[in-house]
């Protein structure tokens, strides 16, 4: 790698690393997106009024559920008091659902309400009809509760606020605790503004319970419980007897959801542990089965004697061409070194001293050695050779070999 290329690499680093540490250290934008879980911390959580109901309640036991309105009622201990609370911009009750909350409050139980969007059956059933007024700026509402013996019966709310209110109720059963002043006209018309009072607070009797239904739900929020509003939450719970409290934590925009396909056995704790026992039990296998077992052992393959495939190709190329006198003369000297190596004797001069000494190390008999050396000499000797000294020679040699050993 060159000079400049070092350079250049070394920049993108720098800026990748400036890049990535900006990210970290910048202060994160403020969440304003409803959540209204127990857990949630930021501005329209439901943190700080989930923490301060022991203060609120103080001799109530507090249960809190992430699970649907109909399961929890359909197991609940039918013989003991409770109230139930949900809080969230837009509640929606199934059939289901809705019987079982109107059989709940029937019995004598409670359910506080403070949403801004109330459908389906239950609305329908309690004769109630909330509506919101949209307006293009945020502006501050005002909203007041009837008993004049609260410490603050009014107070003012601005940021996040979707002014809503009740336009039907049932006015046999109802009672109206606290109103919103709306105004009547908004910036898309040059009309007089008119403040105008609706019922946003009531408490609906069904049964032997109540329903208390409250159409500002962010009056429950982090950021208006921090505030000087804080009162108005106290003061609206204060309608709800002091009893055994159910805190709703499954009907809420902040939850979190599990959009896997493994939803359902996440959502089962059995089936749950069961997966991730399996999980972790697959990768300890994974693991100490790496460690155990030797790896694979490559084959090599032999390397090949090349030199008989060699003297192979040159004695087929020799006899091709019928070149037998050239042929002998290399089976001679090729045999005389192999004396030589073997039997570390002279070659030079082939004379009895020499016959005696390779037939006594060879274990061969002198008439022997000696027949084979005697037609070696004449071989020598001769210029011309023919197809069958060749032959003689070649097996005259393969014998005398074979009795020591190639």
């Amino acid at each position: 790698m060159g000079k400049r290329s070092k350079i250049i690499l070394g920049l993108l680093i720098a800026v990748l690393i400036g890049i990535i540490v900006t990210e970290i250290v910048r202060p994160r934008p403020i969440n304003w997106s409803p959540s209204y879980t127990m857990t949630a911390k930021i501005p329209f959580g439901c943190y700080v009024l989930f923490n301060e109901l022991t203060a609120i309640f103080p001799s109530s036991e507090i249960e809190t559920t992430d699970r649907s309105i109909y399961d929890v009622l359909v197991e609940r201990d039918s013989s003991k008091a409770t109230n139930y609370i949900l809080i969230n911009d837009f509640i929606y009750l199934d059939e289901q659902e809705t019987n079982q909350i109107l059989n709940f409050v029937s019995e004598g139980n409670q359910v506080f309400i403070a949403t801004s969007n109330l459908t389906g059956k239950l609305a329908d059933t309690l004769n109630i009809t909330i509506d919101q007024q949209y307006d293009i700026k945020e502006d501050s509402i005002k909203v007041s509760f009837t008993n004049k013996k609260f410490k603050h019966p009014e107070f003012y709310f601005e940021r996040g606020v979707n002014p809503a209110y009740l336009t039907s109720i049932d006015t046999l059963n109802t009672e109206v605790l606290g109103h919103i002043h709306v105004k009547s006209s908004t910036l898309l018309n040059n009309k007089p503004q008119e403040i105008k009072v609706r019922p946003n607070f009531i408490k609906t009797t069904f049964g032997k319970g109540n329903f208390i239904i409250n159409s500002l739900p962010v009056a429950y929020t982090n950021y208006y419980l921090l505030s000087d509003n804080i009162d108005y939450s106290s003061q609206s719970f204060s309608y709800l007897q002091d009893r055994a409290l159910i805190w709703d934590d499954y009907k809420k925009s902040g939850r979190k959801v599990i959009t896997s396909p493994m939803r359902f056995v996440l959502n089962q704790p059995a089936l749950k542990w069961c997966y991730y026992l399996t999980i972790t039990g697959l990768l300890l296998f994974v693991i100490f089965k790496a460690k155990r077992e030797q790896r694979i052992i490559p084959v090599i393959k032999p390397l090949e004697n090349s030199s008989v495939e060699f003297a192979k190709t040159v004695g087929s190329l020799y006899h091709q061409k019928k070149d037998y006198t050239n042929l002998n003369h290399k089976k001679i000297t090729y045999f005389l070194t192999h004396i030589r190596n073997r039997f570390y004797v002279n070659t030079t001069v082939l004379d009895e001293k020499f016959i005696a000494q390779v037939s006594a190390k060879a274990g061969k008999s002198i008439e022997e050695t000696k027949d084979l050396f005697e037609l070696i000499l004449s071989l020598k000797n001769k210029p011309l050779h023919s197809e069958q000294d060749a032959i003689i020679l070649a097996k005259k040699i393969n014998t005398f070999k074979q009795s020591y050993g190639r």
